[in-house]
């Protein structure tokens, strides 16, 4: 075989481990031609490291990054942000049309109204405001689950009073009562009056001027009911179950 160039020799371009190769060993002193393998060779060669300087450090939790952001470093709101899905940030209200993150603000409890605590609504109370609560004025609305308190007399004589508002007055005796109708209790004072007893019951103004469509001033009989209105300042009207 005539010798060659190693320029000369066909190139190997995948060689395996196995694979020799010609080397000259001790080039300053004794020069010999010796063979290796590719493997052998491999296992000579310096271990190369790479410079992690530059990379950079892992962004907080909840960081925005942009898909055009090629560094995870200096991170900032901005304003070509269009995917809200990925918006993280704890408390943020956002919808689909959120396109700038100017736009996103922080949850503020007072764009909602609260209850009190324990607070119950019913439907026919639900149009009845915090004023109406404290000024006893229900401007027409139904009160659920109202009953009159009941005031039992069994004497002969009894004097109304303001705390008798509202209330259902029965008077049980058998010897004729007078029930007083002072002055002072307010207008729109009203109140209804059951003769239980046998004895009847009749009014008798002090200060107050009692009406009657046709001027009585007595209840007509037992388990006659009358009630008692004031329209106006001390004046009153006496209608129902009455006699002469």
């Amino acid at each position: 075989m005539a010798n060659k160039k190693i320029t000369e020799l066909t190139d190997l371009p995948s060689p395996s481990g196995a694979d020799i190769m010609a080397i000259v060993n001790d080039v300053s002193g004794t020069p010999t031609t010796k063979k290796v393998t590719v493997s052998n060779l491999m296992t000579l060669a310096p271990v190369q490291t790479s410079d992690l300087n530059g990379l950079q450090a892992e962004p907080a939790e909840g960081a925005f990054i942009d898909g055009d952001k090629t560094k995870l470093d200096g991170i900032e709101t901005n304003a070509d942000v269009t995917n809200t899905a990925n918006v993280t940030a704890a408390g943020a209200l956002m919808d689909s049309e959120v396109t700038n993150l100017a736009e996103v603000k922080a949850f503020d409890s007072s764009d909602y109204a609260t209850a009190a605590q324990g607070a119950t609504a019913d439907s026919a109370l639900q149009s009845v405001s915090a004023g109406d609560l404290t000024d006893g004025d229900f401007d027409g609305e139904t009160i659920l689950g109202f009953n009159a308190s009941i005031n039992l007399e069994t004497g002969t004589a009894y004097t109304i009073l303001a705390s008798d508002n509202g209330t259902v007055l029965v008077f049980n005796n058998g010897s004729p009562v007078t029930v007083t109708v002072p002055s002072g209790l307010g207008v729109g004072f009203n109140c209804s009056i059951i003769q239980r007893g046998a004895g009847q019951v009749s009014f008798s103004a002090s200060g107050t001027t009692i009406n009657n469509s046709q001027l009585h001033t007595k209840i007509s009989g037992r388990h006659g009911v009358a009630t008692l209105i004031s329209y106006d300042t001390n004046l009153f009207v006496l209608a129902g179950d009455t006699a002469s």
